[in-house]
């Protein structure tokens, strides 16, 4: 495969969404990403004012998250977020679906929810990306394997108008049997499991474990159109190193990835 920078950078939304972010590190966050002209920055809703002003004529996307984390907000709350959102001028909208009544096999809510910010965001002209949060669908749910829920997800979110179906929020913590948290967020065995799992119509976002140039072109050749990452300035300084220009440059073989997961499902 050949790819530019370009086409690299455009694959990436800069995430600016730590709990403990400051006005100053959201201002240096919103100016990295017109450095290094990725997509989009990903941003909480307060946020998305100061975002448009400073990135105004950068060619530089704004999105924001909606029921973020966890996805628990009533559907009319994601809704109204969304319009606001959009008000403000976030051209994408990240949203969490409600995992507790997916898990619960309650089907029509979890569409009606996702339905009702795809119309508001449609409505101004956004797009969306829906998040399924995977760490918390290991041992699947609803009289469902793992990985047909995930199906059944994918098979809801086009139906209810979704633009992208997306891996994770990038903080999906799960308590292990030691009483630690970890977390995986974006694998191999998934990404390709929601490519397969959507039409072409849907597009994937992988987020959570991006880290590496090599980790982008993995997923790049699953299938994948966007990423989450925080680290776009190493991926993309190492993009530069390695002779990615205004030319496309190939690459041989399959990029080595640390994503975690098989490539079998």
């Amino acid at each position: 495969m050949k790819y530019t920078y370009e086409q690299l950078a455009k694959m990436i939304d800069h995430s600016l969404l730590h709990p403990t972010m400051t006005d100053q590190e959201l201002d240096e966050g919103c100016r990295l990403a017109a450095q290094y002209g990725v997509a989009s920055v990903c941003i909480k809703p307060y946020a998305v004012r100061r975002a448009v002003e400073l990135l105004q004529g950068k060619n530089v996307l704004v999105g924001c998250v909606i029921g973020f984390p966890h996805g628990n907000s009533a559907t009319e709350s994601k809704r109204y977020e969304t319009e606001l959102a959009c008000q403000d001028g976030a051209v994408e909208i990240d949203m969490v679906i409600n995992i507790g009544k997916a898990l619960s096999g309650d089907w029509g809510h979890v569409e009606r929810d996702i339905a009702a910010v795809c119309e508001e965001a449609h409505k101004h002209g956004a797009k969306v990306k829906v998040i399924f949060e995977n760490d918390y669908l290991a041992q699947g749910g609803a009289s469902l394997s793992s990985d047909d829920f995930k199906r059944r997800l994918c098979q809801i979110c086009e139906v209810a108008g979704a633009d992208w179906v997306k891996t994770s929020t990038g903080y999906g913590f799960v308590k292990g049997p030691d009483g630690k948290y970890s977390y995986q967020g974006a694998t191999e065995h998934d990404l390709k499991l929601m490519r397969v799992a959507c039409s072409a119509k849907v597009q994937i976002k992988a987020a959570g474990g991006i880290r590496t140039l090599d980790d982008l072109l993995m997923v790049r050749e699953l299938g994948v159109s966007r990423v989450g990452a925080t680290a776009t300035a190493a991926i993309l300084e190492e993009a530069r190193r390695r002779g990615f220009g205004s030319e496309a440059l190939a690459v041989a073989g399959k990029a080595r990835s640390s994503l975690a997961g098989t490539s079998e499902y």
